[in-house]
Order: structure tokens, then sequence, then C-alpha cells
């Protein structure tokens, strides 16, 4: 892992694999780290080049500080990390939140892209009051204590039943992240939206959801492809909101078969 100082905040990244390879950036989410894509990796780094980053006070990243946070701001870390590993243009992927800085490159920056993968994401995630009252909660209570009922919803039941330490071992991440800035992504997810932001861009999208997924259910997957004047969709069935975590080989499958026919 290094660090890079963007905008007088020290950011975490990993910047993996040859140089000579197309770069492959992995955005994760909210709530968790870069750690989501470690089982996607044996398969992305024979042929590409990859960078993962931890978003604002999550794994090792510095607190955000005391203004908004915007998707513009995500984006921008972003693409300051792919100018760093020298890529004009590179393929993206993003789960959750990290599927926001997707839409945010998409709007605002196409011409980076050579691909999109946006999975368990949203034009619009949730409403207003519920990510402010969540962000009211973090505040007072504390990401530690509210990761025992936040860290369920990830999920699918199936996939705690089979690895019973998953939960105590995400509850412990999330636990660790910084509040406010979990709080400030929360204010953001509730008063920015994408919709009539996205048709017509020149950028392969792909989307991928989960059958299972709460947070981002099918319906929502749906209405984004919409906005993306009909991108194909996959629905994984058995499959929560983190597919990278809950059924790495698959995803991996299915990010190669964008990027490569990109």
């Amino acid at each position: 892992m290094a660090f890079l100082n963007i905008n007088g905040r020290s950011v975490a990244y990993r910047l993996l694999g040859s140089e000579a390879n197309p770069l492959v950036v992995l955005a994760h989410p909210l709530g968790m780290s870069q750690a989501v894509w470690d089982d996607v990796l044996p398969a992305l780094l024979p042929r590409y080049r990859v960078l993962t980053w931890d978003l604002p006070g999550h794994g090792a990243s510095q607190a955000w500080g005391e203004r908004p946070i915007t998707p513009a701001d995500l984006a921008a870390e972003a693409l300051a990390l792919a100018d760093l590993a020298g890529a004009e243009r590179f393929h993206f992927a993003g789960t959750s939140i990290g599927g926001v800085v997707g839409q945010q490159l998409i709007s605002e920056h196409p011409e980076r892209l050579l691909s999109a993968t946006l999975t368990n994401t949203g034009a619009v995630i949730g409403n207003a009051e519920l990510w402010n009252t969540r962000a009211g909660r973090i505040r007072v209570e504390g990401l530690a204590a509210m990761s025992e009922e936040i860290v369920p919803r990830w999920f699918a039941p199936a996939c705690f039943e089979a690895e019973p330490a998953l939960k105590a071992g995400w509850c412990t991440q999330m636990g660790r992240g910084d509040d406010d800035s979990y709080a400030r992504l929360c204010e953001m997810l509730g008063s920015h939206a994408f919709t009539g932001k996205l048709s017509g861009k020149p950028v392969k999208v792909q989307l991928l959801g989960g059958s299972e997924d709460l947070a981002t259910p099918p319906a929502t997957l749906e209405a984004l492809a919409a906005e993306l004047d009909g991108a194909p969709l996959e629905i994984l069935e058995g499959v929560g909101h983190v597919p990278s975590v809950e059924v790495p080989g698959l995803f991996a499958e299915q990010l190669l078969a964008v990027i490569e026919q990109a």
C-alpha cells in the first residue's frame, strides 16, 4: 500500500501489475475498504494493471475534514490516482458508492473511460431522509456501534452461513473508520442523484446487481439501466450487495468479459 497527497489529504492506494498493461480502477462500497477486491485481483493481474484506493476516512485514508463531500470530489481522487499511474484512459469498476463515482466519471469525464462496470448502485440510492438519519446516528452512536446493524445488509444470508467469521470481520473493519467522513458520505448520497445526467455518453457500460441486495435491489439497477440508455444488466442470483466478496470468481468473470470487449 502507498499514499498520495490529494488536496491536502493522505489517500491510501495500491497500484499493482505491469506498467505495460491497461489500467483497471476499482472503487469500493461505503463502510468497507479496498480489501473488497483482494479475491478478484488474481484473475485481473495477469493481463491488467490494477488500482484500488480507500475512500475518505475508510481503510488507511485520512479523514475528510469540515466541508461537504461531493461525487466530483471522489471522482477527482480516482482521476488523480489514474494520472499517477500514467493512464490517459482506463477501465473502471465500482460497487455501491463506488458506482456513484463511476456515474460521476461517465457524466463529466467520459473521455477518460475505456469501460465502466457499475455494481449494486443506482442513479438514486435510498432517499435524503434515510441518509440524513443515518448520518445523524453515526455522529452520535459511532460506526463501531452501528456496524452490527449495517453489515448484515451487505451480504446474502447464505453467505453468512457459509462464512461465520465474515460479519465480525467486516464489523471490525467498519468500526475503525472515521465517523464524520462516513456521515458526510451518507449526506452526499442523500443530496446527489444522476437522474438525467447519464444518457448519450460514449462509454461501454455493464451493470451488475444481486437478487438478495437490500440496499440497491434489482429495481434500482433497472432504473439506472434506463438512465444509461438501456445498458445491459445482469442480476446475480443469491448474491447480496458486495459480489466481489461473496462471489469473487463470478464477479471477475463478469468484469473481464466487459473490459476485454471494450
